[in-house]
């Protein structure tokens, strides 16, 4: 391990790992503060240029989007021969994903994550980045429960109108464009978003499959329904808001500005009277 990151930090105890590194909990020699080291194994990526060019755009992509509250903040970077270490906000231990295994979310439950996660969306991409691998799992709280965006290993710049390509993303929550191989617009993020908010609402994804190919091939078709037995206590203007962001034509889904001001954002999840 890098000898001047252990000289500013003690590495304490693994919080989590990842395809490429672990994370430890760390603690500032200068301050006592906690912070979150993540320590990316380079020799696990050295024959693979598309991972290698991840590595160097994470840190890259967490100083540009920097500012909101509600994206993981990057403190410091430090290098040696095998790894590179990222020292970032400490967010505590559980993720979306956890809280999400323990059951569904009221409205107002769901609406206030939402709020949260497309606020971090629409930041990236007023500075022009997309993140391209939105998922519960990359979506972590703080110790005051306000919600932190984080993992920026998958994001690409799309600035002054560029377009991006690539398979890039988690099978359940990648948007149907990416699955088809065309270029497409930060708007694959507002999909990843509105797949979480139908799974913290009916407790099921929308696109689902037994392996990876019959998932891209579900989310491929787009066919989006709701389930009497899992929507039946769900507002039309939650389904309106998820049929507008799980829309498979680009050009009427709404980009992340127009998620929040939805009705049923603006309400907090409370608003009821809506025709379908």
């Amino acid at each position: 391990m890098s000898e001047a990151l252990q000289q500013n930090y003690e590495i304490c105890e693994e919080i989590g790992r990842g395809r490429f590194g672990v994370v430890y909990r760390c603690v500032s020699s200068a301050s006592g503060h906690t912070f979150a080291c993540k320590s990316i194994d380079k020799r696990l990526i050295a024959n693979d240029s598309i991972d290698r060019e991840c590595l160097i755009k994470e840190p890259k992509f967490n100083q540009i989007v920097a500012g909101s509250p509600y994206i993981v903040e990057l403190h410091d970077v430090f290098e040696d021969s095998d790894h590179l270490h990222l020292i970032l906000e400490f967010c505590g231990y559980q993720t979306l994903y956890e809280q999400i295994l323990a059951g569904t979310f009221s409205e107002k439950e769901a609406a206030a994550v939402m709020e949260q996660l497309v606020q971090a969306v629409a930041h990236c991409h007023r500075r022009g980045v997309a993140h391209r691998d939105i998922k519960p799992d990359n979506v972590l709280f703080d110790d005051r429960n306000r919600l932190k965006l984080g993992d920026f290993g998958s994001a690409e710049w799309f600035g002054n109108g560029e377009t991006m390509s690539g398979l890039v993303g988690t099978p359940y929550y990648v948007a149907p464009e990416v699955v088809s191989g065309r270029e497409y617009t930060e708007k694959v993020d507002v999909w990843s978003c509105g797949v979480i908010l139908y799974i913290m609402l009916a407790g099921i994804p929308p696109f689902y499959g037994e392996s990876a190919t019959e998932i891209f091939q579900a989310v491929s078709r787009g066919n989006l329904r709701f389930p009497t037995r899992s929507f039946h206590s769900v507002s039309p203007a939650a389904k309106d808001l998820l049929r507008k962001m799980l829309c498979k034509d680009v050009s009427r889904r709404l980009s992340a500005d127009q998620v929040l001001r939805h009705p049923w954002m603006m309400s907090g999840g409370e608003l009821r009277p809506m025709t379908k």
